[in-house]
């Protein structure tokens, strides 16, 4: 989810001598680059002016490519053993289920014990059960039971890990770096999901699914050696070198006190972020807006119908189609260097958000192969526009003390809101038609994201000079 080859590395990042603070609060650190005031391409100022966060990148890039390996592996897997698509769908359910509730539970965690060491121990976790995996395609344990409990077990170590990982991000980078930092991390992401699958296919063809499980866990020391390096990241030390380094030996006793608190303790805390992101309106409005597009406008289980049916296609085709998105996605961090000079972070994600139900919308209405491809890319990559935005939003506006279970919520959104749509577009593709289905979820997607943009028109003017949640 390491290493210090980084690209640009010449800013002598690890040469001994004084180092700068690793946790700066906004307006510190060394302020915007003033060179390139008409980027293009992503902004690498994160990488090069912080070694933590570079590590942590590189680490991540790594590790995701070893996940997106290790969960087709793993869908092909139950196939081979079942037969069953029904019980290839079930590995999502039994993924769907730990993240949610988990995923609430890890942010109150990040914010009641240090950062550092909940990322360090889950993505050991993860590393164990890739090895699992491994283990048992070794022995040829065939039993699809086994996969399902450690893809749970997978589920719940990410849902831990995080919600810990992104609340690093601000006490790594000053805050004018954020929006950079979320590009890089959706480059990242995009990045796993769209050579992750193909090596897997690759690895698993040629030497079994073994090989795709151990080279997963080989690519965690990765993120294991970047959390390593991490200054400890107690709760309520932002900003103080010493405490952030250990040196504060209150913040460690105020964390061990909170973690000794016990489930009662971190359900209430839990309570705490829910109580506080209902009294702040724009970072409501980041998880509404990305529910309108992933709930009501999300095609994806459509794909092998509409391959057949609509492009007379087959499964390679309904890949394409899957594919296509990450592709447009990847692009837009690629070429996401203008985005550290947008200030009005929610007016861009409403319209983002508006372009991903209308290309939506439009793919449904074409019946040309890469036409289809096309509208497709160009949502991927609205919908990257729109998580840089919303999650630098989150990153901003939120208090360090709830940055952890505000990334919690951030992470049930994210998991839920696509297997909901993937359910809403299979059952009225199924009662109608898979074109009713895909129009009027982008047409739904627009209006709704434009009514709730009336309704509270104070996150258009959300500026990011002064971040207001």
């Amino acid at each position: 989810m390491s290493v210090d080859v980084v690209p640009g590395a010449g800013d002598h990042a690890d040469v001994p001598g004084p180092r700068r603070d690793p946790h700066p609060g906004p307006g510190s650190g060394p302020g915007p680059d003033p060179a390139p005031k008409r980027r293009i391409f992503a902004d690498l100022t994160p990488l090069r002016t912080s070694v933590d966060y570079r590590r942590l990148w590189v680490g991540n890039t790594i590790s995701w490519v070893g996940q997106a390996m290790t969960s087709l592996a793993v869908s092909l897997q139950v196939y081979d053993i079942t037969r069953s698509s029904f019980a290839v769908g079930l590995v999502g359910l039994f993924t769907l289920v730990p993240l949610v509730v988990f995923g609430l539970y890890g942010g109150a965690v990040a914010d009641t014990v240090d950062r550092r060491k909940v990322g360090l121990y889950s993505a050991v976790g993860l590393c164990a059960l890739s090895v699992a995996l491994a283990g048992g395609a070794l022995l040829d344990y065939e039993h699809v039971w086994f996969l399902y409990g450690i893809v749970a077990l997978q589920a719940v170590c990410a849902a831990l890990n995080a919600p810990a990982r992104a609340s690093m991000i601000p006490r790594l980078l000053p805050a004018e770096q954020l929006p950079a930092a979320n590009a890089l991390n959706s480059l990242t992401m995009t990045t796993g999901i769209t050579v992750g699958p193909m090596l897997g296919g690759l690895l698993v063809g040629l030497w079994g699914y073994q090989s795709a499980y151990l080279i997963d866990a080989v690519a965690f020391t990765a993120a294991l050696y970047a959390m390593w390096r991490l200054p400890a990241m107690r709760p309520g030390t932002e900003g103080t070198e010493e405490t952030a380094r250990g040196g504060g030996a209150e913040a460690g006793d105020g964390g061990g006190a909170e973690a000794d608190g016990g489930g009662k303790r971190q359900r209430a805390s839990v309570r705490d972020g829910l109580r506080f992101l209902a009294t702040r309106p724009n970072l409501r409005m980041t998880f509404f807006t990305d529910l309108c597009a992933m709930v009501l406008a999300h095609p994806r289980s459509l794909f092998p119908a509409i391959a057949v049916v609509w492009y007379g296609g087959d499964a390679k085709t309904a890949g394409l189609l899957a594919a296509a998105p990450a592709v447009g996605a990847l692009l837009g961090g690629v070429f996401s260097g203008w985005q550290g000079r947008i200030r009005r972070h929610g007016l861009m994600i409403v319209v983002s958000v508006a372009a991903w139900g209308t290309a939506i919308a439009v793919f449904g209405l074409t019946r040309n192969l890469w036409l289809g491809v096309f509208f497709l890319a160009v949502a991927g990559c609205s919908d990257m526009i729109s998580m840089v935005f919303r999650n630098t939003m989150l990153q901003a506006a939120t208090p360090d003390a709830m940055r952890g279970r505000l990334q919690g919520v951030f992470i049930v959104v994210v998991a839920g809101g696509p297997r909901l749509g993937d359910f809403l577009a299979g059952a009225v593709g199924e009662a109608v038609s898979p074109r009713a289905a895909i129009v009027g979820g982008g047409v739904a997607c627009v209006l709704a994201v434009t009514l709730l943009a009336g309704r509270w028109r104070a996150f258009l003017r959300y500026d990011a000079r002064s971040p207001e949640a």
